[in-house]
Formats: structure tokens, C-alpha cells, sequence
């Protein structure tokens, strides 16, 4: 018996890999978050798994079926939003998984950020704008953040920001962020990326906050800071298809086109 830890993806069910869904087929319990879930993932379960919506237990409970499923043994698919390397929970459940002898293995999803930017047709780093992008958070009434990994400390290096889990709080962080990307910088909110009810919100720093408030957005959300976001972008040429760039020393290249 295995615990699967599968990225469920953004939320529409056909970006799903095509492990995933082998998985999902093939295990008799699975266990997931709805608040994140469009529920078309749920149809590559088994006609007759046991479906177990996560949302409303702790760690305990969840680590509890994981144990009866092994009892029993049954495989488990354990559904992660997006990809299970960020804000999954990950090594919690399977530091749980292992004092009590549990196998368990990982398989990736397409993570909510990579959606988000897919839908804006926008890459992240830039040429000779902005080569680093950083994922993050802000607490309220959520896990501590390290003193090393404040807002300030991010904003600084004006790398492409992507922050999760702060949509209720995006007038503070709007505020705080003007004083390095500048009001005008430009700003993106992707609510439900892929899902039904997907809703796209652009501005810069100095009105985004009035529109995510006026469009009512709770949840679910990604946000997006910085020129690489921007619907428009004029960059330069990347050395790697610089024209002038000599290619003779790569493999099988003969100075003609093929």
C-alpha cells in the first residue's frame, strides 16, 4: 500500500499528467481539497473509490484515514492543489507517514503560479529585466514566516513576485510594495486559474487593490507584481537565440540551416 502525493493541477482536470491520472484511477480511497478542486478531477477516480474531502479535517484526521487505507491495504491518492512542492503540507504528513511505516511517493502538478502566467501569455523572467522570480506568502492568522522573509526583504530585489494565500490582504501589500516596484508597476490577479469561474484582474500597484475589492475576491487567487506581468514588454534578445551567438562548438551543427 502507497499514499500518493499527486499534484492536482490548477484546477481544470485535463492538466492533470497522464501519472496522475493512472493514479487516480488505480487507487481505491482518495483523499482531497475541495476549496481548491474543480470536481471534474474527481472523475478520473474509480467509479467506486472512496472519496474524502479534506477541507474541513486536521492533519490528524487526514494522517488517520491514510492509516485505515493501509490497514486495509489500499493505495491512497492524496490530491494536492497544484504542485505538491509549495504550501502542500508535504513533509508534515509524510514525517506522519513514516514513524507509523506508511509507504509514499510524489508525483507533480502543474503549480498554480506556471497556470497563472500561462493564461497572461506572459513569461516571468525577462532579458536583462528580471531573471529571478519569487514565490511567497504573507501571514495573518496563518503559519509564522521567518524574520529573513519579509515582504521588504522580496520587494528589494524587484524579482518578479508571486504572491499565494494574500489575496485578502492585497491593499497592504500594495502599500508596501510601492516603495521599491514604484505605483505604476503592474500587477496581475488570476482567481480559479483554469476553473470555472476563472476571472482575471490587471492593474498596477497604486489600483489593483480597488479592483480585487470591487470584484469580491476571498480566495483562490494568485498574485503577479512586477514589469514582467505587464500585457506589453519590450525586452531584449536573449543570448541564447542571439543571432550573432557563434553555434559551431554545439553537436552536429554544420553552419547551415536544417
Amino acid at each position: 500500500m502507497t499514499v500518493h502525493f499527486i499534484g492536482a493541477g490548477p484546477g481544470a482536470a485535463d492538466l492533470l499528467t497522464v501519472r496522475a491520472v493512472e493514479l487516480l484511477r488505480s487507487s481505491p480511497v482518495c483523499l482531497y481539497a475541495g476549496t481548491y478542486l474543480d470536481p471534474e478531477v474527481l472523475a478520473h477516480c474509480a467509479p467506486d473509490a472512496e472519496l474524502i474531502d479534506t477541507q474541513g479535517l486536521d492533519l490528524d484526521q487526514i494522517i488517520e484515514f491514510c492509516e485505515r487505507a493501509h490497514i486495509r491495504g489500499k493505495d491512497v491518492a492524496r490530491l494536492c492543489s497544484g504542485d505538491p512542492s509549495i504550501y502542500s503540507a508535504l513533509t508534515e504528513q509524510k514525517r506522519r507517514l513514516d514513524a507509523l511505516g506508511i509507504a509514499w511517493d510524489v508525483t507533480p502538478g502543474v503549480p498554480a503560479y506556471a497556470a497563472a502566467a500561462a493564461i497572461l501569455g506572459a513569461e516571468l523572467t525577462v532579458p536583462e529585466q528580471v531573471q529571478s522570480v519569487v514565490l511567497t506568502r504573507t501571514r495573518a492568522r496563518s503559519t509564522l514566516m521567518p524574520e529573513s522573509e519579509s515582504l521588504a526583504n522580496f520587494a528589494r530585489t524587484r524579482a518578479t513576485l508571486v504572491l499565494h494565500l494574500a489575496i485578502t490582504r492585497i491593499r497592504g501589500l500594495a502599500e508596501e510594495l510601492v516603495t521599491d516596484y514604484g505605483s505604476d508597476c503592474p500587477v496581475a490577479v488570476v482567481y480559479r486559474a483554469t476553473q470555472p469561474g476563472q476571472q482575471v484582474l490587471r492593474g498596477a500597484l497604486a489600483d489593483i487593490a480597488d479592483r480585487v475589492e470591487a470584484a469580491g475576491l476571498r480566495q483562490a487567487a494568485v498574485i503577479l507584481v512586477g514589469g514582467a506581468v505587464a500585457e506589453s514588454v519590450d525586452c531584449a534578445q536573449s543570448h541564447l537565440y542571439d543571432p550573432t551567438r557563434n553555434r559551431s562548438h554545439l553537436t552536429g551543427w554544420n553552419g547551415e540551416m536544417r
